[in-house]
């Protein structure tokens, strides 16, 4: 099978062995998105080698389901998993991130209870956003937000994008941050407020949550002049190589700062089958698997959003 590979930095779309783990559910991948995870461990990052992608949809080749899946896979005995969450089981691989080939392929494989049905009026293409939707509905798993606060979300990206749909949909007042007008465009129309990074810096300490979402290190400390005392910072991107942190101000004005990964799927389905969650927006590009070296060239290019691949 055909398989979009990342070897010592070096990326390129291979003829592999289908995946054959007897433990495991074979699915026949029908899209997948490029993300930023993808083009980070194509410069080194998380040093792995193997099949890179980890957003989806497939059919399960023995019974003919729809589905998409969570992309940790958990030991099954840890107290983690065995209470139902193996996003920090601290022996799991990560599809297509740790130690476990992606979803860039014709196939890929996860354990059954990894996998999860994707209701029927839900596209394909929209399907292909569940997880890093899931990781923006995360951050509500990791703070409470009510319509009495007032939040601001960094960054105009993909995730940002999705975060700021998300963090709206809770009736509380938000702000999306960003650098491109186009992208801006796209929370506009949902009837969010957008601001440059310029104009939203005159906006010091009206914030209760600030979301960063750019990776960036101005868009921590964006984060910081926002926030107001006793104010919540989620982190929700990896920040590229050693971030400094003005410590003094965090603890004088009591900030919390909370990261935040992976989310749960079924959230993230549900604001799909409903249509709640505006991604048609989001999309760029497609592009054949065969091209996928090409994709990931594509994806890097400024003012490209997402990149879907088709086996």
């Amino acid at each position: 099978m055909l398989a979009l590979r990342v070897d010592k930095k070096r990326v390129s779309v291979r003829d592999v062995a289908k995946p054959d783990n007897a433990e495991e559910v074979l699915v026949r991948v029908v899209v997948s998105g490029i993300c930023n995870t993808d083009l980070e461990i194509a410069r080194g990052y998380a040093g792995f080698n193997g099949t890179i992608g980890h957003e989806f949809v497939g059919v399960v080749e023995e019974t003919g389901r729809r589905v998409v899946g969570e992309i940790n896979a958990g030991c099954g005995t840890c107290e983690l998993c065995r209470a139902g969450d193996s996003r920090h089981c601290p022996s799991r691989t990560v599809l297509g991130i740790v130690g476990r080939d992606g979803a860039h392929a014709e196939f890929l494989q996860l354990p059954a209870v990894n996998l999860v049905d994707v209701p029927d009026n839900v596209p394909d293409e929209h399907a292909a956003f569940t997880e890093p939707l899931a990781a923006a509905c995360g951050i509500l798993e990791r703070v409470a937000i009510t319509r009495d606060d007032r939040v601001a979300v960094i960054g105009d990206g993909k995730l940002g994008l999705l975060s700021a749909q998300v963090v709206a949909l809770t009736g509380a007042p938000t702000l999306l941050i960003g650098k491109h007008d186009e992208k801006l465009r796209i929370a506009a129309r949902r009837g969010i407020e957008t601001s440059t990074p310029k104009e939203a810096a005159k906006r010091t300490r009206q914030f209760d949550v600030v979301v960063e979402a750019s990776g960036a290190a101005s868009g921590f400390n964006l984060a910081l002049d926002l926030l107001r005392p006793k104010g919540k910072l989620v982190l929700k991107s990896t920040f590229h190589g050693t971030t400094e942190i003005n410590a003094a101000r965090v603890v004088v004005d009591e900030i919390s700062i909370v990261g935040s990964r992976c989310g749960r799927f079924a959230p993230a389905l549900d604001l799909l089958k409903r249509n709640a969650i505006e991604v048609d927006s989001l999309i760029s590009e497609e592009y054949p698997l065969a091209r996928g070296v090409h994709a990931m060239k594509r994806a890097r290019t400024r003012g490209v959003l997402k990149v879907l691949l088709r086996p």
